[in-house]
């Protein structure tokens, strides 16, 4: 099928590479220059483990590429993507300029044939019918203006993305689910045609369940599903580090009670590792813009918004374990390992890390910090109140105390023993629950964790 894809950031570039690997010819839009030409070239913009591959395949295969041209890609694409941000404004409620001007941009260029526009963004419920009411004003004023009629039909779909930075080419080819909303069958059947290798399994890891469910919906569902699902798993962060606060008051561990009510099947394991909350682009976008929803329709969201209330609270517990352990952190050096709000991505958005620097710069503590990413990219230019090493040996160097904050998996392996006789005080804070203890205790260091 003929694809395009509006918006290359996170979510539209995978959504394109993917696709057009697996046999569509698709077509990604983007109005930034310089970051076409990157992508012309074979090379990701963003940092995501095999993205360059596929890229360099799709584009050698003839399947993918990448233009500034909108009118291009609207005329090529019997299905378009809509897939450019919508970051939160101040109020909580998501910033949906980005997705207006798309919308118009599409109405300003479509000519004929039957097309689906398809709201990959995440955006406020109710979008659907907003989208496809820009398009026809857009349509009409062109008309208005003496451009050239519209012959076109086309239908808008919501198909929302769980992907997970860091695994997003692994959740889209082997995904738990794929959520499609909209009114006419006809372009939900076109979307479940273009899905169809990846629920038929043809590129599922073995073990995948297939074939993969598809939830056909109304718009408001989908839209909907998408909230819903992020802020569960946010609610679910914040009870596992509400329980590990506890925990430490009472001398319980929280990694032996996680797994306790892990293996209960209405529970499940995933997602109850306790440490330093939640942050990137998807979580706190998401919770605030469905409790901004409820209030627009008269409903106080008092769990939703007591979620966000311990992750806020939790974010400053490592500050205070150092000051449990350090008493005056004033004049101290702390090391941070990991600054990225996540393993094997390059994100800072949200990133707990930065609460950590801004509060342990208010205390007048020196920060060190080494990230496998950010330490090697000019991210680091941006770490205000920071010193960014080059590599852990050297952030260990002077330290009081380090605190994990990332749990990449290389920390697992970094050589503490020899870190552990360059610090002037061997004080590890785990902020993951992550390291091994004793190990850690055996290197040298005193441990602390978390609701441990």
């Amino acid at each position: 099928m003929r694809v395009c894809v509006i918006g290359t950031g996170y979510v539209g570039l995978v959504t394109g590479v993917c696709l057009s690997n697996i046999g569509h010819d698709v077509i990604c839009v983007d109005n930034n220059e310089e970051k076409v030409k990157t992508m012309k070239a074979g090379r990701s913009p963003i940092y995501e483990p095999g993205l360059d591959e596929l890229m360099e395949k799709s584009i050698a295969a003839g399947k993918i590429e990448f233009t500034t041209d909108l009118a291009k890609g609207v005329n090529h694409a019997e299905i378009m993507f809509i897939a450019v941000g919508t970051p939160p404004l101040p109020t909580g409620e998501s910033d949906t300029r980005y997705v207006e001007a798309v919308a118009r941009g599409i109405g300003s260029h479509l000519m004929s044939g039957y097309k689906v526009i398809v709201n990959k963004s995440t955006v406020p419920i109710g979008s659907g019918d907003w989208v496809r009411g820009i398009v026809l004003d857009s349509i009409k004023e062109r008309q208005e203006q003496g451009g050239p009629p519209c012959e076109a039909e086309f239908d808008v779909v919501s198909n929302p993305e769980f992907l997970r930075e860091g695994s997003a080419i692994f959740d889209t080819f082997n995904t738990d689910r794929i959520v499609l909303g909209g009114s006419n069958p006809k372009a939900l059947d076109m979307m479940e045609q273009l899905y169809k290798p990846i629920i038929d399994g043809e590129y599922a890891e073995e073990g995948t369940p297939t074939p993969i469910p598809v939830v056909k919906t109304d718009l408001s569902s989908a839209e909907m599903i998408k909230y819903a699902a992020n802020s569960f798993l946010a609610t679910k962060i914040s009870f596992i580090n509400e329980v590990a606060n506890i925990c430490d008051r009472v001398g319980a561990d929280v990694t032996q009670v996680a797994k306790g009510i892990g293996l209960d099947s209405r529970i499940g394991p995933k997602f109850l590792q306790a440490g330093i909350g939640w942050g990137g682009s998807c979580f706190p976008k998401d919770v605030s813009a469905l409790v901004h929803t409820a209030d627009d329709y008269g409903y106080e969201a008092q769990l939703l918004k007591s979620a966000v209330d311990v992750n806020k609270r939790q974010r400053g517990m490592v500050v205070e374990k150092l000051q449990h352990e350090l008493k005056i952190l004033k004049g101290k050096t702390i090391g941070l390992l990991g600054l990225t709000f996540k393993p094997n991505t390059d994100d800072m958005r949200d990133a707990p890390s930065l609460n950590i620097v801004e509060e342990l710069n208010r205390l007048g503590a020196k920060v060190k910090a080494y990230d496998p990413i950010v330490s090697q990219s000019g991210l680091r230019d941006g770490m205000r109140g920071t010193l960014v090493e080059t590599d852990p040996d050297r952030l260990a160097d002077g330290c009081d105390a380090l605190v994990l904050v990332t749990d990449w998996e290389q920390f697992k392996s970094l050589d503490y023993a020899a870190m552990a006789k360059s610090m002037t005080q061997p004080l590890v804070i785990d902020g993951r629950n992550f390291l091994d203890r004793e190990a850690l205790q055996a290197a040298g260091f005193r441990y602390v964790g978390m609701g441990r």
